[in-house]
């Protein structure tokens, strides 16, 4: 029980320190958002700033006076007067009142009145501004001389939104407004945003440790009884193995080896009153040898020998028997200083015995090798044939009909940490390679 709580306990953590990092970089993500949402903002009350200085404040005060730049003192005297007393204050520094009628725009008033009477061309943010009739805000280019007398301020903002005189001329008007004003508008806008990301980031962390801790406790029972079925299965297994390979071998082995040994003897005293008898009787004898050992083969395979008293190479020999009695030529390579633990030998002589009796069974190979070995900290065992092979789709056939054996050697595989591959194509043989690492 404390095996499994720790079990979870890491599973948990790691679950922990994933959500951690999800919730990290979703936060980090969350904030760039919010920066970018709060300058948005911050550009849309410059933009809103401006359209109430230009149609609230100044475009009610213009008439087409203003036209004739410092020609008319008096026009410029009611904008200059409106202009510095209710609109050039912080964070707006410099305004400009443009007549875009030409083919560049001329300034018929500025905050700065040696301006007034200049001609420009028109940048394109203004010629957005008269053509969608909205304000338009775009950073403000100090390198161009209308923009001469703003050097010294820094970075600003210009936004430009079209007005009309009381005459009906239209006008462009243009507010410079400092972008580290819009910036911490934007600053403030989206910080002031940053606790409700936060808490809520928290909140879902702090609901998900708990859920997953309950997921994880139920995934590893789940686990435990699997891996409890399976070994009931396969101790169920060894358990008919056992009583199948013990009635063999004492009931229909015992029974021949007696035949064999009756014909024998019968043989003999035949010899030399009926040699033709005695010499079928020698042939039933041997036949019947022959059928004694297939059956012991059987036997073993059925249930496999003491591997810690005979060895695993002894075993592993056994088994690969009944295939050189069919022709079949077999290699078997195991380190003669290879000492493995029980329950890993006996992993690798079921694998060694599932794969021998697919081979005799399905592949028609002419040469099979069976090689162990063992290299940092893992051993491996390696079953190669010539045979005919299979396809992935036979494989999965196989298994949908019952041949399961191969899949639960993989199960016992994953279940010590090992790992279990079968490759295999059409005329190209198969490799069954098990690999688990020692204790």
């Amino acid at each position: 029980m404390a095996r499994t709580e720790r079990s979870v306990a890491r599973e948990v953590i790691a679950f922990a320190v994933a959500t951690f990092v999800v919730l990290l970089a979703v936060g980090i993500v969350g904030v760039l958002v919010l920066r970018r949402v709060g300058n948005t903002e911050a550009i849309r009350e410059a933009k809103r700033l401006t359209e109430v200085a230009a149609l609230g404040v100044v475009q009610p005060r213009l008439d087409d006076g203003i036209l004739r730049g410092e020609g008319d003192v008096d026009s410029q005297l009611r904008i200059d007067t409106v202009v510095n007393g209710a609109v050039v204050r912080d964070p707006v520094v410099r305004v400009k009142i443009w007549d875009p009628s030409g083919s560049d725009g001329r300034i018929v008033y500025a905050s700065t009145p040696e301006l007034v009477g200049s001609s420009y061309p028109l940048d394109p943010g203004q010629l957005e501004a008269l053509r969608i009739h909205e304000a338009v805000a775009e950073a403000s280019d100090p390198s161009l001389p209308q923009n001469a007398s703003e050097r010294d301020l820094g970075s600003l903002l210009n936004v430009s939104i079209p007005i009309t005189t009381k005459g009906g001329h239209e006008l462009l008007f243009e507010a410079s407004i400092r972008s580290d004003s819009v910036t911490a508008n934007a600053r403030r806008l989206w910080i002031s945003f940053l606790p409700v990301l936060a808490i809520a980031l928290l909140a879902l962390a702090g609901l998900q440790v708990p859920l997953a801790y309950r997921v994880a406790r139920r995934v590893r029972r789940s686990q435990e009884d699997r891996e409890r079925f399976l070994q009931r299965a396969i101790d169920s297994s060894d358990l008919e193995r056992r009583r199948i390979a013990a009635d063999l071998h004492d009931g229909s082995v015992q029974q021949l080896a007696g035949v064999s040994m009756s014909l024998a003897a019968t043989a003999d005293s035949l010899d030399q009153r009926d040699p033709t008898a005695s010499h079928a009787l020698r042939d039933a004898a041997a036949a019947t040898r022959r059928s004694v050992r297939s059956l012991r083969s059987a036997v073993m395979g059925i249930y496999p020998p003491d591997l810690q008293r005979a060895g695993l190479r002894a075993g592993l020999t056994d088994l690969a028997a009944p295939l050189a009695e069919d022709g079949v030529r077999t290699d078997v390579n195991v380190p003669a200083d290879l000492i493995l633990p029980p329950e890993i030998e006996t992993l690798l002589f079921r694998a060694s015995r599932e794969a021998i009796r697919n081979i005799a069974t399905h592949a028609h190979a002419h040469h099979v090798q069976l090689e162990v070995s063992s290299h940092g900290g893992r051993v491996a065992l390696e079953v190669v044939d010539d045979g005919v092979g299979f396809t992935p789709l036979q494989r999965d056939d196989a298994r949908a009909n019952g041949h399961l054996g191969l899949k639960l050697l993989g199960d016992l595989a994953r279940d010590v940490g090992g790992q279990l591959r079968i490759d295999s194509r059409p005329g190209g043989g198969t490799v069954v390679r098990l690999e688990v690492p020692l204790p």
